[in-house]
């Protein structure tokens, strides 16, 4: 097969690169190009998209002896992903932004490319497994190493683009990665993880949306709507944040106190006791099912944090939209997170979380 390599500069896309040129496939390297003005250099574990990513992925691919390109991709990610991110915290939601730039960029504007071009898949290093079902469905499960399992941000992914994706890392552990690119003389086999959102270099959410949206004062208020402090923008906080409120008032009780809701349109924060942060009920949107949607109601587990625990649940889906109910209460989901859907290891789909519902606090 004729196989688009997307290189971030990283170890995983370097060997996943090279596991497919093993393969026998006619692979093509490709980097995206994603930021307007990257930094020149970064160092330590930051994002995936700057100038020294770009030189480290011309680099393994030069070593694996295969074409090179630099796609620029940096208009689509700024409307689908950037804008995106500053559009849900100001509606007072709390976004993913790399599951949406894998929906809507590595694999709906890349492979959208990649097949008009010739192409018939694209292999990244992401870490899950693909299976092809008895009746011909492409399946996604986990990873084997779990401590890795990258499908939660997958799951926004279609059946008609599994089946023009490869995942050739999804059946190995990550050290087991590091050491076949040290054995192949990849210069990153040693190269931090990246972990923050490579459009914030820093890491610093809030400074960044502040500089974006300008000061939008409005109140931290308690349960009783008691007014504790001002605050300069409702999107430098998080359902479930606990640090970094600056309260100076003590609760009644003296334990500390978390954010429980967000209103965007005043500004008004809430905060409260931890346990007053318990759902057991939640409301999704725009799902999107990597095969058939569930025709009936599906016991199953959901995932609603990137590397947080799995739920036991039961999902419902009823005109166009799901009602997930947990089984045991979860604790700081908010809306705009992402509602993965499992049925054992295998990936089901997704769904976005519109609103909560808490459980009664005795």
């Amino acid at each position: 097969m004729r196989i688009i390599a997307a290189m971030s500069g990283g170890v995983d896309s370097a060997v996943a690169a090279a596991r497919a040129v093993d393969a026998g496939h006619d692979v093509t390297g490709v980097h995206l190009a994603l930021s307007r003005n990257p930094r020149s250099y970064r160092s330590g574990a930051r994002g995936c998209c700057s100038i020294e990513d770009a030189g480290d992925a011309r680099r393994a691919a030069d070593q694996l002896g295969i074409p090179f390109y630099v796609w620029d991709m940096s208009e689509e990610f700024a409307d689908d992903v950037v804008e995106d991110f500053i559009a849900e915290y100001t509606a007072g939601r709390t976004p993913n932004p790399c599951l949406r730039c894998n929906e809507k960029i590595k694999f709906a504007a890349v492979l959208d490319r990649a097949l008009a071009l010739g192409f018939d898949a694209v292999a990244t290093g992401h870490y899950a497994q693909l299976e092809t079902a008895p009746d011909g469905t492409i399946e996604m499960h986990r990873a084997i190493d779990m401590g890795k399992d990258q499908s939660y941000v997958l799951g926004v992914l279609t059946q008609d683009q599994l089946a023009h994706s490869l995942f050739p890392l999804g059946d190995t552990a990550k050290d087991i990665v590091r050491a076949e690119a040290a054995r192949r003389g990849i210069q990153v086999a040693q190269k931090p993880d990246s972990h923050d959102i490579c459009f914030i270099p820093d890491g610093d959410n809030a400074g960044w949306l502040a500089d974006k949206l300008g000061p939008r004062p409005g109140t931290i208020v308690d349960e009783d709507g008691d007014v504790l402090r001002e605050h300069d923008g409702a999107y430098a906080f998080t359902i479930g944040q606990r640090r970094g409120l600056r309260l100076g008032i003590p609760a009644d009780d003296g334990k500390p106190r978390f954010v429980l809701d967000i209103e965007p349109v005043s500004g008004t924060v809430t905060v409260g006791p931890r346990e007053a942060l318990a759902v057991d009920m939640l409301e999704c949107i725009k799902p999107l099912w990597c095969g058939s949607a569930p025709e009936d109601d599906l016991d199953c587990t959901v995932q609603l944090r990137a590397h947080g625990d799995e739920h036991r649940a039961t999902i419902c889906v009823s005109d166009g939209d799901v009602r997930v109910e947990l089984h045991d209460p979860a604790s700081g989901i908010a809306p705009g997170q992402a509602c993965v859907i499992y049925a054992g290891t295998r990936v089901v789909g997704s769904a976005t979380i519109s609103s909560t519902s808490r459980v009664a606090v005795s």
